[in-house]
């Protein structure tokens, strides 16, 4: 049997066993596009803490707006980056990932043409859509009932606090009379929160594209020019006509940077977007797609899965988490998507592969910030610290698997090679594609473009 059918049959059982755990109502609504009405229930919920085991916590407590519906705390994100729960001293074990530009994730699958897993929500992918045919809103009712998140007992709590909410009465206009019966139809009641969520996490307020980079988008679509072939193309020299030559990206040709000026990106954000395309340099547009969207504009992400080699975070609070919640305290070690499919009885020749990777999240927003000294996590446990740190990093793990622990630069790269600690999984990592130090700040300045906000469509 090839792994395809094997995989196929196995997400078959995995979505019978999910449908009979969540028991699933088969009353419940076929997906209704996304109205106005749903969007604003959506985004009642969304701010509602009321929706929390002590009334403390909502989604938006972890995902706010102003860093991109990430986590929004300085503290938090310069130490373990992990979230408190609504329930004093209990963590979960990753950084809250973006809830914007999520909403293309398809259902979790194997895609044999590419040799990878795609789609599902959460950093492991274990949201997989295989209940309710949408991974964002299997998502959206995660953190709801996650002990170690908002910490509701069960959906018939969480029924009953939406059904006292003053947004009740909207719920039963988008949804319809009985929508809120938290006696009969509790579990078709959890589903249309999740979904009523996934439609404001859908929405335009979330997802805007209103960046410097979307303006330039739009300017070089009009001047007839295609921003997914921008590269680094031929010349030299530091300034003048083409420049960044002897920064290792010159700037002429038909698709070199150069052609794309006067289109809204300076000269640096210009280079960096051609290094970050460039399939001879960082070739972050790989797993970062630029390949445009439904909505018309690049989601940075094609929803794969990649180990990068990032070192354990050793602040995250979940390494001292009671044995009830992490059994292996400081050994634990997260396998990502792996380790999902693990304990969701994929076989070791389906999982193994899979151990230590992580689903690519988009790129937008990614430097988003109220203020300069805010500080912003990257990575699955948030061990980067900035923008800079995470880019340079990419540098050298591309340098360090790329010759210089093997003979390269004197065989020791100077020392170079202890600047950063060991992956925490070692095993499957992708493979980076060099690129020179200083394009580093330029593709750091690219990466600021992406922040919502910059105009109004």
């Amino acid at each position: 049997m090839n792994k395809w059918m094997y995989v196929l049959i196995i997400l078959a059982l995995t979505s019978v066993a999910l449908l009979l755990t969540w028991q699933v109502s088969t009353l419940a609504e076929v997906p209704t596009p996304e109205s106005p009405g749903m969007v604003a229930l959506g985004k009642l919920i969304f701010f509602d803490e009321n929706l929390s085991a002590n009334r403390t916590q909502s989604c938006a407590t972890c995902h706010a707006a102003g860093v991109g519906f990430t986590g929004p705390d300085s503290i938090t994100n310069a130490g373990g980056a992990v979230y408190q729960g609504a329930l004093p001293h209990r963590f979960g074990n990753r950084k809250p990932p973006t809830a914007a530009y999520a909403g293309d994730s398809p259902v979790l699958h194997w895609d044999e043409a590419e040799g990878g897993w795609f789609g599902g929500m959460f950093w492991d992918g274990r949201a997989t859509g295989a209940v309710l045919g949408d991974p964002l809103a299997e998502q959206a009712q995660g953190p709801f009932l996650n002990p170690l998140e908002q910490a509701m007992a069960n959906p018939e709590v969480l029924c009953v606090r939406v059904k006292q909410a003053e947004y009740a009465g909207l719920f039963e206009e988008v949804w319809g009379a009985g929508s809120l019966d938290c006696a009969k139809d509790v579990i078709g009641t959890y589903e249309r929160i999740g979904r009523s969520v996934a439609a404001y996490e859908r929405s335009s307020e979330v997802n805007p594209f209103s960046s410097k980079f979307d303006l330039f988008w739009d300017r070089a679509t009009a001047a007839g020019k295609d921003v997914t072939k921008i590269k680094c193309g031929m010349g030299g020299g530091m300034g003048g006509g083409m420049g960044g030559g002897a920064m290792g990206c010159p700037g002429g040709g038909t698709n070199g940077w150069a052609s794309y000026r006067n289109l809204g990106l300076t000269d640096a954000e210009l280079q960096g977007l051609a290094v970050f395309n460039d399939p001879n340099r960082a070739d972050c547009a790989s797993c970062h797609s630029l390949q445009p969207g439904p909505a018309g504009y690049p989601l940075f992400t094609d929803f794969g899965y990649d180990n990068l080699g990032i070192p354990k975070n050793p602040a995250n609070p979940f390494y001292t988490m009671p044995k009830k919640w992490n059994p292996d305290g400081q050994n634990w070690l997260d396998y990502g998507l792996g380790g999902f499919l693990k304990s969701a009885g994929y076989a070791p020749e389906v999982y193994e592969p899979e151990l230590g990777k992580f689903k690519v999240p988009t790129l937008r927003n990614v430097d988003l910030r109220p203020s300069p000294d805010t500080v912003k996590a990257y990575g699955h446990n948030g061990y980067f610290k900035s923008l800079d740190e995470i880019v340079f990093f990419y540098h050298w793990r591309a340098m360090m698997d790329n010759g210089c622990m093997g003979g390269g630069m004197g065989g020791n790269c100077g020392g170079m090679q202890d600047m950063f600690p060991p992956p925490e999984v070692d095993q499957n990592r992708t493979p980076l594609a060099m690129f020179p130090r200083p394009q580093v700040d330029n593709i750091v300045a690219f990466l600021k473009t992406l922040s919502d906000g910059y105009f109004q469509r």
